[in-house]
């Protein structure tokens, strides 16, 4: 189906639906009623209670786990008839535990956890509350505890995916707004890696990626998909007069500038690719895709340092500062059949700009039957009260189907987990 069509179809965010709040977790905000605007067709409602919730993963028997990395745990939900989800503490004692992935090798089913200074995996057996012993693959990776950072890392958790073929991907993400350190560090920082999916054969994948939060492979295919955080504060690399004061503004640092670049990424990724960062900035363009780059005034001036005619397109654009976290490919999930040829990606927020319209809710991008990207839509918005007094009472970071057809979305700033489920 085309992103036309889609449209046409009326799957875009349009309705007011109040949020169902069961009693037992109608503790602030829920203490007072909340409004999302979903798709027709849609209810959604608080599924639990998870404080500091980041990333999920549903588990072969529907099971839902969920990160927390503040508090060093993995929590364990398990649906009850007539109740709310039953919590258990699944792991513990972790350093950061963020993403978590499922993948079978021959007959044997691993749960992977990306800690912020390693990859662990244990074996996974259906039913299971608390983790089996877990197998260090990737050990020593960067965080706030390496030497040579004193204690500085902006972006420490990691995220991760396993390929059909079976290779480990990691992404190890900037520790800086913009700096050249991290492209000549050892490992490259703002990059992904490729292991075997014993930890092994470690090669460096692809660079200039700022922040990968999302990743995950293209059902049907090994073509890796990432959603990027990009930069803050971009100074104004052209020669022009923003602002309409007769002076080049070529350097200057404006918040109407910075506001709108550069977009945030949702890109397939490629072996020996170069996206640009710090080096290159995307800009933005009406179709938000294949976007071009500007050379970044800070560290590539003259564009003498890296060509930005020579990084990597990203597919698609999203807007700046948007902060797209976790995404989820729904094509072999239960969702409703008309999503089932797309990804739903989490959009955490703007912490900065100086209006929030940017991010605060959860997307849809459709796809068409040869891995295309098409024009972004709204899934689930509202989460923003006011955006000129830059107040909101939800910020999501990951979305996954679950095994019945609902999409589950995290949200670490009011400490839940929603279903979005068809009526």
């Amino acid at each position: 189906m085309t992103p036309q069509a889609l449209q046409a179809a009326d799957l875009v965010a349009s309705v007011i639906q109040p949020l169902e709040v069961p009693p037992a977790l109608a503790q602030s905000p829920f203490d007072e009623p909340k409004n999302l605007l979903v798709p027709p067709g849609f209810g959604v409602r608080v599924f639990a209670r998870v404080a500091k919730a980041r990333f999920m993963a549903v588990a072969p028997n529907g099971d839902v786990l969920v990160s927390v990395p503040s508090a060093g745990k993995i929590v364990l939900l398990r649906e009850r008839p007539n109740d709310t989800p039953q919590a258990f503490d699944y792991a513990t004692g972790m350093r950061n535990p963020h993403d978590m992935v499922f993948h079978r090798i021959g007959d044997v089913t691993y749960l992977y956890v990306a800690e912020s200074n390693r990859i662990t995996r244990s074996v996974y057996q259906g039913g299971e509350v608390g983790s089996a012993a877990r197998e260090i693959l990737i050990d020593g990776l960067p965080d706030n505890s390496t030497p040579e950072l004193q204690g500085r890392y902006g972006h420490e958790l990691k995220n991760i995916a396993l390929s059909p073929d079976h290779k480990l991907y990691v992404s190890i993400a900037s520790t800086c707004n913009a700096c050249v350190e991290d492209d000549n560090s050892d490992p490259v920082r703002g990059a992904i890696y490729e292991y075997s999916a014993d930890g092994t054969s470690p090669r460096l994948f692809a660079r200039g990626l700022r922040n990968a939060e999302g990743l995950d492979f293209l059902p049907g295919t090994t073509t890796l998909w990432v959603s990027v955080n990009n930069r803050d504060d971009v100074r104004v690399p052209i020669d022009a007069d923003l602002d309409g004061d007769y002076i080049s503004d070529r350097g200057k640092l404006m918040p109407s500038y910075v506001d709108d670049n550069p977009p945030e990424l949702f890109t397939s990724v490629r072996a020996g690719g170069n996206y640009g960062w710090p080096f290159c900035n995307a800009i933005p363009s009406s179709s938000m895709s294949t976007l071009d780059t500007l050379p970044d005034y800070e560290f590539n001036r003259d564009n003498s340092v890296l060509n930005c005619a020579s990084v990597d397109r990203s597919a698609k654009g999203i807007l700046a500062h948007s902060a797209p976290l976790g995404f989820s490919f729904l094509h072999a999930s239960a969702v409703p059949a008309a999503y089932r040829t797309g990804a739903a990606v989490a959009q955490h927020g703007c912490w900065n700009c100086t209006s929030l319209r940017a991010g605060y809710k959860v997307s849809f991008f459709p796809f068409d039957a040869v891995g295309n990207a098409g024009m972004e839509i709204d899934l689930v918005t509202g989460f923003v009260i006011n955006p000129a007094a830059r107040t909101v009472w939800g910020r999501p970071v990951d979305v996954v189907p679950d095994a019945r057809g609902n999409l589950l979305i995290s949200d670490d700033y009011a400490n839940a987990i929603y279903q979005l489920y068809p009526r």
